[in-house]
């Protein structure tokens, strides 16, 4: 890219994900409030900050500094649909808005400044448009690049031409946004985003690669997008019409996938792929819709359908966030749906195998499984996702196929009572009722200090023969909940072989003996 980045305006509504669940959920944002993901904070609101909670802390130091603490699980889709009411308030006073991410939109700084009486007055008119249409604080910066405004909307500045590189070079390696980058950046000594632009842009590349080599030219100040940038050729946008109008957001989603599978393939064709995403819907009665996306790096396949999932979503819920705010449900449904790669760049990314293209074996069966879920739906193909929990049936996930695969349970806890390896091979939907004898007959029983009985003998399931217990070892107890009564479960749990060669996977509750799991 030659020449300065453009001059860019951009909006930033602190704490977003904290306002996203009080405008959505009724989490009430002035209290203590932590958005976590993966056990750990990404978003905490003001009087969290005061008691000591700050992102990046487990779930349980956050909880030891704020007893009081209200958590709130990650929803990036709640984001998104909350931060439409915001951006269709900034587009009522300037045009081509561009969403970098919930929370988060710019737009180019010269039409606003021009016919809003300069660049400070025009942020100062966004601001108060945006808080009395949304009720929602919020920052404005503008600076050369996106990249730069994001940093002085946080500080509220508007940074004079040709001064952003004064600007950025005075702010730590951190400002950067990629926490392992700046670890090895500090531990070479290399501490303000100033030195990090003073090192030979080659040298960078060859020891950081690309990404480093991206986060070089923003150190520098220059346009986050790389030289390959380009306006897209006409035909790469893809048209979905539809004879029924779409106007629930399940029914939305399945298309959205769908499209965005279309448009990456086409894409994957002319060897691009796409760095701003334009969402373009025609609804029944003739209302257009359009939204602008706007991606750091490189748009995947379901990052588009992500995207495209979201803005449906901020459309067809009608979030009329706080007040009432704008904008409203479509009076009908969508019957044409356009996606408009309109940023895109060369895909140097993935490099060819020796016999064949990377990843062609998982594009094709991609393929095959989202035809089948064309054809039974999306419920139809799930996938296991591990994660967290004490028992079998808990640390698994079944998620369809293309959706985000997030664990039900983090796996970072210890969690006391978990089994030891091996896994079972089958997990049993639904526990079998058991009895287990000792040698002599009796029922082997487990007191409330986990004393056994006897040592198991014989296993009789359901009205089944009786087999032979060869080894066992246990017990692994598990109290759960014990503070929601309602909730609380507590059991152990046992392993056993049988003469057959048969190994399970017995519990104990309430008296109860089940089997709960079978394993290879």
């Amino acid at each position: 890219m030659t020449g300065s980045p453009a001059r860019t305006l951009l909006l930033w509504c602190p704490d977003w994900p904290v306002l996203a669940a009080e405008i959505v959920d009724g989490v009430p944002a002035t209290g203590p409030v932590a958005v976590l993901h993966a056990n750990r904070v990404v978003a905490c609101s003001e009087r969290a900050r005061a008691e000591g909670v700050r992102r990046g802390l487990r779930k349980r130091e956050a909880q030891g500094r704020c007893p009081q603490l209200t958590v709130v699980e990650y929803d990036p889709g709640r984001d998104a649909r909350a931060f439409e009411p915001v951006v269709a308030a900034v587009e009522e006073l300037v045009a081509g808005v561009e969403v970098v991410r919930p929370g988060a939109c710019a737009v180019a700084a010269r039409g606003p400044g021009r016919y809003l009486g300069g660049e400070e007055a025009a942020a100062e008119r966004i601001i108060e448009h945006v808080a009395q249409s949304c009720l929602v604080e919020s920052q404005v910066g503008i600076a050369d690049g996106v990249f730069a405004a994001g940093l002085a909307a946080r500080a509220g500045r508007v940074v004079a031409p040709g001064a952003t590189p004064e600007f950025l070079a005075g702010l730590p390696v951190e400002a950067l946004g990629r926490s392992a980058l700046a670890d090895l950046l500090r531990r070479l000594g290399v501490r303000t985003l100033g030195d990090f632009a003073a090192l030979p842009a080659g040298d960078v590349l060859a020891r950081f690669g690309f990404d480093g080599a991206l986060a070089h030219r923003l150190a520098a100040g220059r346009d986050h997008r790389p030289l390959a940038v380009r306006q897209p050729p006409a035909d790469l946008t893809v048209t979905a019409e539809h004879d029924d109008p779409i106007d629930r957001v399940d029914a939305a989603a399945f298309v959205a996938r769908a499209l965005a599978e279309q448009l990456h393939e086409r894409l994957a064709g002319h060897g691009l792929a796409c760095t701003r995403l334009g969402i373009e819907a025609v609804t029944e009665h003739g209302q257009e819709l359009h939204r602008v996306w706007r991606h750091d790096g490189l748009l995947t396949a379901a990052a588009i359908a992500d995207r495209v999932r979201w803005q449906l979503d901020g459309w067809l819920s009608g979030s009329n966030g706080r007040a009432g705010a704008r904008p409203a449900r479509p009076t009908a449904g969508i019957i044409r749906l356009r996606l408009i790669p309109d940023g895109v760049i060369a895909q140097a990314g993935l490099q060819a195998g020796l016999w064949g293209e990377t990843g062609e074996e998982r594009e094709r069966a991609h393929r095959a499984l989202s035809r089948v879920q064309g054809i039974l739906g999306p419920e139809a193909v799930v996938t296991a996702v591990l994660g967290g929990g004490r028992s079998p049936a808990d640390q698994v996930r079944l998620v369809p196929w293309g959706d985000e695969r997030l664990p039900a349970r983090p796996p970072a806890p210890p969690w006391p009572g978990r089994l030891p390896a091996p896994a079972p091979a089958v997990v049993l939907p639904s526990p079998l009722a058991a009895t287990v004898h000792d040698a002599a007959g009796e029922p082997v029983v487990i007191s409330a200090r986990l004393a056994v009985s006897a040592p198991p003998a014989r296993l009789v399931v359901g009205a089944g023969q009786p087999a032979e217990i060869v080894g066992w070892a246990g017990p692994w107890p598990v109290d759960e909940r014990w503070w929601a009564p309602a909730e609380a479960r507590r059991r152990a749990r046992f392993q056993v072989s049988l003469a057959d060669g048969a190994a399970l996977l017995l519990a104990v509750e309430a008296g109860q003996w089940l089997v709960e799991a079978i394993y290879d």
